[in-house]
Order: C-alpha cells, then sequence, then structure tokens
C-alpha cells in the first residue's frame, strides 16, 4: 500500500475542488477540515446552481445528516449530474436504520449509480445491508468488528460501490478486496467522543481523496490519514476543545511518515 503516502501528496498537489452537499451541524467543520489537509471546499445545495457547481468540482460528498424535501431534491440531481459528468460521489448515510427517511434516502441516492463510496458508521452500513435497528441518533449503537469485515463486503457487492466503515478498526471493502485499518497507538477515547462530525470529516476527506485516486486506494488513503491525525492530535489534547483544535493542526501537518509509524494496513480478504 505504499500509494497510500503518494495519494497524499498528489491531494496537495492538485488542491481538488470538492462539492459538498451536507448538514448544517458540520459545514463548517468538514470545509475546515478539506483546507486543512490541502483541498479546496465548496458548500452548495441550490438546486438553481448544481449544473455549473458539478461542472467545477473534482469530486463530490453528499451527506443526509440534515434532510427535507428540498435538501433530498438537490442531492438526488447532483447525483444524478455527476454520474452524466462523470465526477466521483461519496454518500454518508447518517443515521440511516433511524429513520424511514435517512434509509430509503440513501436508497434513492444509490440507485441513481453515481456513488462509488458509502463510507458509514456500522450502524448505517448495517442498515444498508437490509438490518436496522442498530443506530442511536446518528451514532452507531453498536460495533462488531468481525461482522464489520464480512459487512463491508456485502454491502459493496450489493450496490457495486467501494465501503468504508468507521470504528475501533476501520474497514474498506470493494467486494474483491477487503482492508482493515487500526492504530498503533491508544487514545483518550471519552476526549475523541465528545467532538460531533468526526465521521463527516472522514467522509469529506475521503471525497478528496477520490478525487486524485480510484475510490478503493482513495478511501484506505483518507481513512488512514484521517486515523493518524486523531491518534496524534489525541496525543497532545487533554479536553474535547483542544482536540479539535489539534485535529485540524494534524490534518495540516500529516505526512507519510506519521501514516507509517500510528496506522496498521491489512488486507483481509
Amino acid at each position: 500500500m505504499e500509494r497510500l503516502w503518494d495519494s497524499l501528496e498528489k491531494l496537495r498537489a492538485k488542491r481538488p475542488l470538492v462539492h459538498n452537499i451536507t448538514n448544517y451541524v458540520v459545514m463548517n467543520t468538514t470545509a475546515n477540515a478539506l483546507l486543512a489537509i490541502g483541498a479546496s471546499p465548496i458548500m452548495a445545495h441550490s438546486p438553481e446552481e448544481l449544473n455549473e457547481l458539478v461542472a467545477l468540482a473534482d469530486s463530490m460528498v453528499i451527506n443526509i445528516g440534515t434532510l427535507d424535501s428540498q435538501w433530498i431534491y438537490s442531492m438526488l440531481m447532483a447525483a444524478k449530474l455527476a454520474k452524466k459528468m462523470n465526477k466521483p460521489v461519496v454518500l454518508d448515510p447518517v443515521g440511516a436504520g433511524a429513520t424511514k427517511l435517512r434509509t430509503e434516502t440513501s436508497s434513492m441516492i444509490l440507485e441513481t449509480g453515481a456513488v462509488k463510496v458509502v463510507k458509514g458508521n456500522f450502524g448505517e452500513i448495517l442498515s444498508l445491508a437490509g438490518e436496522f435497528g442498530k443506530t442511536k441518533g446518528v451514532d452507531s449503537a453498536v460495533y462488531d468488528a468481525e461482522r464489520g469485515k464480512e459487512l463491508a463486503k456485502t454491502v459493496a457487492l450489493k450496490y457495486g460501490v467501494v465501503v468504508g466503515i468507521t470504528g475501533p478498526v476501520d474497514f474498506v471493502s470493494n467486494g474483491k478486496e477487503t482492508y482493515a485499518i487500526k492504530g498503533k497507538v491508544d487514545v483518550v477515547k471519552n476526549v475523541i467522543d465528545r467532538v460531533t462530525g468526526l465521521g463527516c470529516m472522514v467522509s469529506a476527506i475521503v471525497g478528496a481523496f477520490i478525487a486524485v485516486e480510484d475510490p478503493l486506494i482513495g478511501t484506505i488513503a483518507g481513512m488512514a490519514a484521517f486515523k493518524a491525525a486523531s491518534i496524534e492530535a489525541a496525543k497532545e489534547a487533554q479536553t474535547p476543545g483542544m482536540f479539535h483544535v489539534k485535529l485540524y493542526d494534524w490534518l495540516y501537518r500529516i505526512n507519510g511518515r506519521h501514516i507509517e509509524n500510528d496506522i496498521n494496513i491489512e488486507r483481509i480478504d
């Protein structure tokens, strides 16, 4: 997986424009995360300008964290335009499995055929496999590492996408190859758990990486880079607010050496 470190340099050299249709809670944080790692964000969902924005963008991230009928319309329109213009799309099915609206919206976006990567927590990805009730609000109520590796492969094959599942161990699969991404260093979990939007940041960063790499390599690289930055930030942070600030700093500072020192990536299938 030596290409992963090259991927970060490619991203910073190209500064891809990542078009985000995302939720109100994380617009600022995900935009700053993209800027910190070296990409260029735009956060816009008005249907009147989607045709122009999709044409300009190098990739797109659709995050369903805050939904209403207009946002759903914009998400579906954007996905169809992205497919027509051959722009890669990341779907973050936030809270899928918690409500019928979220699960159905995720399915409709997937049915457009535009999505190249689905990134979610265990409960969200489980809902896409047809099992519900494992999501608490927008958080996963369960995490099963042993099942996670099979789940990533199952959903990848079902929808013809790359699937990334976040958790203590991340799993990435395209249905043929499955990888586990694990930190080599223990972190202060209660500090990290009290900062919102971290999963949304991961999805946005994956969106930047798939603008310069194929979906499988881009997803692994994005998730590994974020996990490494989180580990480095957590080493220096004693409180949630400090961790949040340090995370931006480390997304800016992260390099191949840090990722190699902090992260273990193993092909498991």
